[in-house]
């Protein structure tokens, strides 16, 4: 967890983390304010986990910047491309549109950048959601699917409750219990715990 650097931005205090390696340096999510934050990084490509724009702000300024691929889930699509779509679903704001350079779809073993990672597919908070696990670090960058002691809300648009449940029991507790959790709001926790304390997941439920 170490080599992850994080950074914490916007109203709603979303994380973004970033990671070097020498195949090509990652980052995870662009909230507003990280942009700035990493400016003095060398960022290869942008990982998206959803397209919730607290996770979008700034992705256009980044790839702008840095000239760096963006890759996200085919569902995202719609959310970064269109600089109204918040604002046709009830919110009024409005994100500066951006495309991405390579769509992701749930891998058991996939490269980006040069970087070998496994790809989770977990809807359910929003259409699209991706979660990052990286084997030999036991890290998931796990976007909004799994908090401490918490889950992302599923009651925004194309959003699913039994779908999000479902999705972090089959996929994210099938992971070793040492699995460290970083979280897209809050601090990180371990797939051990959530797997037996959670109040909507665990096995108390």
């Amino acid at each position: 967890m170490n080599q992850f650097k994080s950074f914490t931005g916007g109203a709603l205090d979303t994380n973004a983390f970033f990671l070097e390696t020498p195949g090509g340096n990652l980052l995870f999510d662009a909230p507003q304010g990280a942009d700035e934050y990493f400016a003095g990084e060398k960022i290869d490509a942008l990982l998206l986990t959803h397209g919730h724009f607290d996770h979008v702000a700034d992705a256009a300024k980044i790839q702008r910047r840095h000239g760096c691929h963006v890759a996200y889930h085919p569902d995202t699509g719609p959310m970064v491309t269109d600089a109204t779509f918040f604002r046709r679903h009830g919110f009024e704001l409005e994100i500066e549109p951006f495309r991405g350079d390579r769509l992701l779809e749930e891998c058991d073993l996939c490269e980006v950048s040069g970087v070998p990672m496994r790809i989770l597919h977990v809807p359910g908070h929003c259409p699209g959601s991706l979660c990052f696990y990286f084997p030999g670090e036991r890290v998931l960058v796990g976007g909004d699917v799994l908090f401490r002691g918490g889950v992302g809300r599923w009651d925004l648009p194309g959003g699913d409750g039994e779908l999000l449940f479902a999705g972090i029991r089959e996929k994210i507790f099938s992971l070793d219990a040492d699995t460290i959790v970083l979280p897209g709001h809050g601090p990180a926790t371990s797939v051990g715990l959530e797997r037996t304390t959670n109040p909507y997941v665990g096995d108390g439920v």
